[in-house]
């Protein structure tokens, strides 16, 4: 019988340096893997990388940092040979890489939107086809989108468009791994108490934000916190496997589809 368990596998964690990825590298270490390698995008980003290097290794996991700017094939291709060689395989592979941007589709540049449809979809898709060429088998499969998916709101037209695409390529990749027993599934959080949400907000948004889910009286922040979304990845790369092919939003009753 396959082991759907954490204990002993090896995990590659995109954008895993800090907030949600980080927070991730270090649950999954304490709930047993046996190596994480963590990705990081630029210098800004080393400090963070180093502490949570160390606190994976604290764990009781061996630890990797790798940085890189994953918007080419080539980088991906290259981050998933270096951490298969370095931790000799691997079992799990967590996307979290993303980027935010609200503003009217009239004001947005083709720059911008090169940006956008790069950072979100492009690297999404090559970070899939990488995990199915370079991951051992039974192995899982997670990638960060957002619930703007289920949402019918203006100014996040390059943002939850360039997400979309990923939505597809969670399906497609489902089917096309399924037969080496591998899972593929995508997450989609509400906006959530990270550095990244309150640049892209103003402050009666952020208010609003804080108040439109659900279940908002009983966060900490009002909105959803990282610590709400690591429980749900750890399940889907482990005794979550049966679901696979599916994009769940996970956020407090703010939205669904």
């Amino acid at each position: 019988m396959t082991d759907h368990g954490i204990t002993g596998k090896t995990v590659l964690i995109a954008g895993g340096a800090k907030n949600l990825g980080g927070l991730l590298a270090r649950d999954l270490a304490q709930h047993g893997a046996r190596a994480v390698a963590i990705h990081y995008n630029g210098d800004a980003a080393r400090a963070q990388a180093e502490e949570t290097l160390a606190a994976v290794e604290a764990a009781g996991a061996k630890a990797f940092a790798f940085q890189a700017d994953l918007t080419t094939a080539a980088a991906m291709e290259k981050l998933f040979a270096d951490a298969k060689a370095a931790m000799g395989g691997i079992d799990i592979a967590v996307n979290t890489v993303g980027k935010v941007l609200k503003k009217p589709m009239t004001e947005i540049g083709e720059a911008e939107f090169d940006e956008m449809s790069a950072v979100n979809s492009k690297t999404a898709f090559f970070f899939l086809k990488e995990a199915g060429r370079t991951m051992n088998d039974n192995g899982k499969v997670c990638t960060l989108v957002t619930s703007l998916l289920g949402a019918f709101t203006p100014f996040y037209a390059a943002y939850a468009g360039t997400k979309a695409p990923v939505e597809h390529y969670t399906r497609a990749a489902s089917k096309e791994l399924g037969r080496r027993g591998i899972s593929v599934t995508a997450i989609g959080p509400g906006p959530m108490d990270t550095p990244f949400f309150y640049p892209a907000e103003g402050k009666e948004a952020v208010q609003y934000h804080k108040t439109a889910a659900a279940l908002s009286p009983f966060s900490k922040t009002g909105l959803t916190d990282i610590e709400d979304i690591v429980p749900f990845i750890r399940f889907l790369v482990s005794d979550g496997w049966w679901m696979t092919g599916q994009t769940i939003l996970v956020n407090g009753g703010y939205t669904t589809k």
